[in-house]
């Protein structure tokens, strides 16, 4: 039983960290850029459903709706305004600029809120519910539900809209893509805000159950770096498995070595599958 029940929490757990992975895997992906901002933009997205929740009573799960168009623009604006006069630039100055960019945010951050955590508490708290000697909290539950389908949403966004099919035409051929009319700036964009959008819609999920605080931007972009990797860059799907998988790893490692030992594990893992399988377990050219 007790297996089952660390089975559970790591389910749980690895729902949110699919919804952590996917923006990060998506921007990486497309636009080929390591997005540095993405662990700060989660912790900023906690933020707001903290005090949404503490100045107006806003329940969390509401607060997904204001983070997801507010981050999306903030996203879109930052990449048309900043990110893109240097998209053709290599890898490593793309990599310094979203370096600097998060260096400012989280300084920000720090000014704003400072660095004690907080945690989002819910009053009344929604309770427990027990399957077959299986306890598991329902904000906890619920989180991980909307995590996923925020996960799936984006799935079926790049594989069944003209702009999805846009995005993925961009991923495997830019050049291509330009000439069957393909504004790659505009995508490009839009990509990038999807990232963001899916940064700050989890981080109302990850509030409520972790204490938030500027100092947890590079832990949440450390999972979604070891997620990438296990799952494989450019796959929605994958990030969702890698997530899953991550989730369930760190909850029996928890239990075998010490909770202490949560990130050894996950970059441990990350070394043995940048190892034995680069790709990842469901790596491939594009989006499906």
């Amino acid at each position: 039983m007790l297996s089952l029940q660390i089975l559970a929490n790591g389910l749980v757990l690895g729902g949110l960290y699919a919804c952590i992975a996917a923006g990060f895997s998506l921007v990486w992906g497309v636009l080929n850029v390591i997005n540095i901002l993405h662990g700060s933009f989660i912790v900023l997205g906690g933020y707001l459903a903290y005090y949404a929740y503490a100045q107006f009573g806003i329940h969390p799960f509401v607060s997904i709706l204001i983070a997801a168009p507010l981050f999306f623009a903030l996203g879109y604006i930052l990449q048309r305004s900043l990110i893109n006069r240097m998209i053709a630039a290599p890898v490593l100055l793309t990599l310094s600029l979203t370096f600097g960019l998060d260096l400012m945010l989280s300084n920000g951050m720090l000014v704003a809120f400072t660095a004690d955590f907080k945690k989002l508490t819910l009053d009344p708290p929604l309770g427990v519910l027990n399957l077959g000697g299986i306890a598991l909290p329902v904000d906890r539950l619920f989180a991980m539900v909307l995590a996923l389908a925020l996960t799936g949403l984006l799935y079926l966004l790049l594989s069944r809209s003209r702009i999805g099919r846009a995005i993925v035409a961009v991923r495997m051929d830019r050049e291509a893509a330009a000439l069957m009319g393909v504004n790659v700036k505009r995508i490009y964009a839009v990509t990038f805000g999807l990232g963001a959008l899916m940064a700050g819609a989890s981080g109302p999920l990850l509030a409520m159950i972790f204490p938030i605080s500027p100092l947890s931007g590079p832990v949440y972009l450390g999972k979604a770096f070891v997620i990438c990797v296990l799952g494989g860059l450019g796959s929605v799907p994958g990030a969702m498995i890698g997530g899953l998988a991550l989730g369930v790893v760190e909850s029996f490692g928890a239990l075998w070595f010490g909770p202490e030992h949560a990130i050894t594990l996950s970059f441990t893992l990350l070394i043995l599958m940048l190892l034995f399988r680069p790709t990842g377990l469901l790596g491939r050219t594009g989006y499906a």
